[in-house]
């Protein structure tokens, strides 16, 4: 397997474990913000009047995958809730969490819930 097609494998895991956690799947692979320095967010989930956006790491460990989110790509995923959100007023209301989904193939997930503030 390629790492394009690893990669799509390990953000559906992703999804997978979020659903079977309850939570509903908004949107994937979304690029918000064009013209700014916003970028892709991998998912955005709901639950609980908490909308989470979430980055999906995957690599060789779950600790190379949780090295791996940089503060830059944590400000950009920030961002782009930021303009999400605002686009979005049905979600004015819920709160906004920053999550770091972890993986290492083929099926190892490890959800690090709130894994960096705004």
């Amino acid at each position: 397997m390629n790492n394009y097609h690893s990669g799509k494998w390990a953000e559906f895991l992703a999804r997978m474990y979020l659903r079977l956690h309850g939570y509903r799947i908004i949107a994937k692979n979304i690029t918000v913000g064009r013209g700014t320095t916003a970028g892709e967010i991998d998912i955005i989930a709901c639950r609980h009047k908490c909308l989470v956006f979430a980055e999906v790491k995957k690599r060789r460990t779950l600790d190379e995958a949780a090295y791996a989110i940089t503060r830059k790509q944590q400000l950009r995923l920030i961002k782009g809730a930021e303009v999400f959100a605002g686009s979005h007023p049905e979600y004015k209301n819920y709160d906004l969490r920053f999550d770091a989904i972890l993986v290492r193939l083929p099926f190892t997930v490890k959800h690090l819930p709130n894994a960096w503030t705004a």
